[in-house]
């Protein structure tokens, strides 16, 4: 992975040019503000320089009401990320509707956390929490949506000028903040760009003269020429290395029996615009795989290969290069440029209908050799005679694209991975990638929020020159940290 930390003093100097009234963080640690690339967003919160865990529990308990939900904070430091009763002691903290100064009120059924994204916002050099609770009632109308974002300090995330967000034009089943994303989308503002996803498209929003404000709609569905997609998730990263962040929004076709699309929009000064379709699929993530200076496209599809002539085989990665031109390399159907499944040579496992491998992808540098590995979910696949007990592959990156070379496989039955492997844990269901001892080797968090009847569990794994490793793994769910953890689908998001 290319690492482009050093244009934080820049970054810096240019709010001072610009005229922001904000404090700028420490030079030596600052975030980029409106960084593009995919190693730029290191969901940094007090700006000290690691990565920062934000967990989504959306079935949690809150304010005394059940499936309010609540999102929780693991702050690293040079020993690592750690829970509320960690030796040596580390920062954690707990957020929802019900916290002292978070816009909105607890309710159940809310689901606060059922979508996390991190961005710098406001352009301080400290990065902000967005938070989605899709589940939020607007007056007579179920399920509306909301989002709520906490902005980072020096003291990490707090609620003081915190926001809740809602659309334009609210309305019943929405779903506003099913999933969202932030970075450089345009030149309009120095900081992020905040994008929300609804059933019917994408809404934006852009920090300026101290608030947010809803700067753009992109319609995904009903354009003469396109495919009609309902988005499921969204993904940034710069492409093209023009110095803008470009989204991708990943969902169903609405035309062709909502089988997986996405919708690529490339940023500009502007903002983004619509360039092509893709192949897609319900999880998806960028990083520089093979150290070229572009960020690269993981999807993954966890239903079925992308050649409709092979059978169901349990899911799929498909990998697309960035380059000078973008995704303009890509052929006329979109075409990934590899694909992986179980039953590709050197994958470990066996492929099996309902794996559900590519339930979720992450993209980072494990080994620290500069090349962005993937970590991909497989929470539908058995161990031995246990169903749905679930996995975790991982791939690594390489001049040439990933390879499976050195290939890895973790489950709850792996030696040094605390538990047991059980019928419908569906571990791997979440997993992500983060550098939270600043060592430039990035742990893995696997998690499976169906674990112990639905309370959720995440499972810490080290990085090695190696790559992943078990030795000293661990696990924690939100009682961990000071949540109630009964029934909070713990680990159902996890900050990309």
């Amino acid at each position: 992975m290319t690492h482009r930390r050093s244009t934080a003093v820049a970054a810096a100097s240019f709010l001072l040019l610009s005229g922001v009234a904000l404090t700028a963080a420490p030079a030596a640690f600052a975030g980029t503000p409106g960084g593009t690339y995919a190693d730029d967003r290191d969901s940094d919160f007090d700006g000290d320089g690691y990565d920062d865990v934000l967990t989504g529990a959306p079935g949690g308990t809150d304010g005394g009401k059940k499936g309010a939900g609540y999102v929780t904070v693991q702050y690293g430091a040079a020993s690592g990320m750690g829970t509320a009763t960690s030796v040596p002691r580390v920062r954690t903290a707990v957020f929802g509707q019900a916290t002292a100064g978070v816009p909105g009120s607890a309710e159940s059924g809310d689901g606060f956390g059922t979508a996390v994204a991190t961005g710098d916002l406001d352009a301080d050099g400290y990065d902000d929490a967005i938070v989605a609770a899709p589940g939020e009632d607007e007056g007579s109308m179920s399920d509306a949506g909301r989002v709520t974002v906490l902005y980072g300090s020096p003291a990490g995330l707090t609620p003081a000028r915190s926001v809740a967000l809602r659309s334009d034009a609210p309305a019943a089943d929405a779903r506003f903040g099913l999933a969202v994303a932030a970075a450089r989308l345009s030149g309009t503002a120095p900081g992020d760009v905040l994008a929300v996803a609804d059933r019917g498209g994408v809404s934006l929003f852009t920090y300026g003269a101290g608030s947010l404000e809803g700067t753009g709609r992109l319609d995904t569905a009903g354009v003469p020429g396109r495919d009609s997609v309902q988005p499921v998730s969204l993904t940034t990263g710069n492409y093209d290395g023009d110095g803008y962040a470009d989204l991708l929004v990943s969902g169903s076709s609405l035309e062709e029996d909502y089988r997986p699309r996405s919708s690529l929009y490339m940023g500009a000064a502007d903002g983004p615009a619509y360039t092509r379709d893709l192949a897609g699929g319900s999880a998806t993530a960028s990083g520089d795989i093979n150290d070229d200076g572009y960020d690269d496209l993981v999807y993954g599809r966890p239903d079925k290969p992308e050649d409709e002539n092979e059978p169901l085989t349990g899911g799929s990665a498909g990998v697309y290069l960035g380059s000078e031109d973008g995704m303009e390399n890509v052929d006329e159907l979109g075409t990934p440029a590899q694909v992986w499944t179980q039953y590709t040579a050197g994958v470990p496992g066996t492929a099996e209908l309902g794996d559900g491998f590519g339930a979720d992808v992450s993209l980072a540098d494990i080994d620290g050799d500069g090349y962005a590995d993937l970590a991909v979910g497989v929470p539908g696949e058995d161990i031995g005679a246990v169903a749905d007990a679930g996995g975790v592959r991982i791939l690594r990156g390489s001049a040439a694209g990933l390879t499976a070379v050195g290939a890895k496989s973790f489950d709850q039955n792996s030696a040094g991975v605390p538990g047991t492997a059980e019928k419908g844990d569906r571990w791997g269901g979440q997993v992500r990638l983060a550098d939270t001892d600043a060592d430039g080797r990035c742990e893995l968090l696997a998690a499976a929020p169906g674990e112990n009847t639905g309370d959720g569990v995440v499972w810490w794994l080290a990085a090695s020159t190696t790559g992943t490793v078990s030795t000293g793994s661990w696990s924690y769910g939100g009682g961990s940290l000071g949540a109630p953890g009964t029934d909070a689908r713990f680990g159902t998001s996890i900050d990309e």
